[in-house]
């Protein structure tokens, strides 16, 4: 089935049809569970995606990654189902299975990983983008790939509606990151209009949630773990700067909408209320004192162009962020 216009620029629906799926999806006889591999599952937002698609009975979940920021340790609850099959591997190599899905997450997301090793962290943009989508070819796969909200670098319109096209530095040091994400979006789309691969592109903004890595330089993480150690909690001036936070089950939540639809994307998966820094570490600092606490603090996954194709509708979910501090504590 051809997929719906892009969101973001002049992208006409393809003519070309899907490479077919495996000949098992049009058995009469034998109705064969969904294989779905996830680059990156051992990670922070991969891992609770494997979660959710682990509960559906109907699901095979393959996970590919090579640890540099994920851990085996966020799966270890899967290890050893016959639903689920975990492989130490490099999406830079060619990685050949036989799939009916892949969610393309494998890239370190915080700048203190993606410039520990910037040419690496293209190579995996680029080269393992590539090797997904060599793979989506031969096997008909549909492939949704996890871009990010850097792509509009340091942008001159709040919000940023997916249409517009970004204010980026080409050669600046979080570019190995930024550039990469851009690049893997146009070879997704030129896969998409030259072999008519089935594609989905989703742009993660800020997520938090258990399982973050305590030590990966994002405001939340820093100040949940300056809070724990008893410490001062930093706020850059003016403190009015404002950024928005999605919890993790919303994001995963809406990638799998994603997936499931008929949208090729890109589409903006965030939380459209934006926090300043001052608020958060209010909050951060009131929870620390008395863990759990149940906070009135409303993270919802909700824009535009999500309720219009996610049939996403702007649900109040109360999260805590005492759950992601006791995460760090175990």
């Amino acid at each position: 089935m051809a997929s719906k216009n892009s969101s973001n620029g002049d992208h006409q629906t393809t003519t070309k049809p899907p490479p077919l799926p495996s000949p098992l999806r049009f058995s009469k006889f034998f109705q064969s569970n969904m294989r779905i591999l996830v680059t990156g599952g051992a990670g922070f937002i991969g891992s609770h995606l494997v979660d959710r698609l682990m509960e559906n009975e109907k699901n095979e979940v393959i996970v590919a990654d090579n640890y540099f920021t994920g851990s085996k340790d966020n799966l270890k609850k899967w290890i050893g189902h016959p639903r689920f099959e975990l492989i130490r591997h490099d999406v830079t190599e060619p990685l050949l299975v036989e799939v009916d899905q892949i969610y393309h997450l494998a890239c370190p997301a915080s700048p203190i990983f993606y410039k520990y090793n910037p040419v690496k962290t293209i190579k995996t943009n680029v080269i393992g983008t590539l090797n997904m989508l060599g793979l989506a070819k031969r096997v008909g796969a549909r492939i949704l790939l996890t871009s990010t909200s850097e792509v509009y670098g340091d942008p001159l319109v709040h919000p940023q509606p997916e249409s517009y096209w970004g204010n980026v530095n080409p050669i600046g040091v979080r570019s190995c990151y930024d550039e990469g994400k851009r690049v893997a979006e146009t070879l997704m789309f030129d896969y998409h209009r030259q072999h008519g691969i089935e594609i989905r592109i989703a742009r993660i903004f800020n997520t938090y949630g258990p399982r973050m890595n305590i030590d990966d330089g994002r405001v939340v993480s820093n100040f949940i773990a300056q809070a724990l150690r008893g410490e001062p909690l930093t706020v850059q001036l003016p403190g009015t700067q404002t950024r928005s936070f999605c919890y993790v089950s919303d994001m995963v939540d809406g990638l799998i909408r994603l997936m499931e639809g008929e949208n090729t994307g890109p589409i903006n998966i965030g939380n459209p209320g934006e926090f300043t820094m001052l608020e958060l570490a209010e909050t951060v600092k009131e929870v620390s004192f008395s863990l759990p606490l149940f906070l009135p603090y409303t993270i919802v996954i909700f824009n535009k162009v999500c309720t219009k194709v996610l049939k996403i509708s702007p649900y109040c979910l109360v999260q805590l962020i005492c759950q992601t501090s006791n995460s760090v504590i175990s």
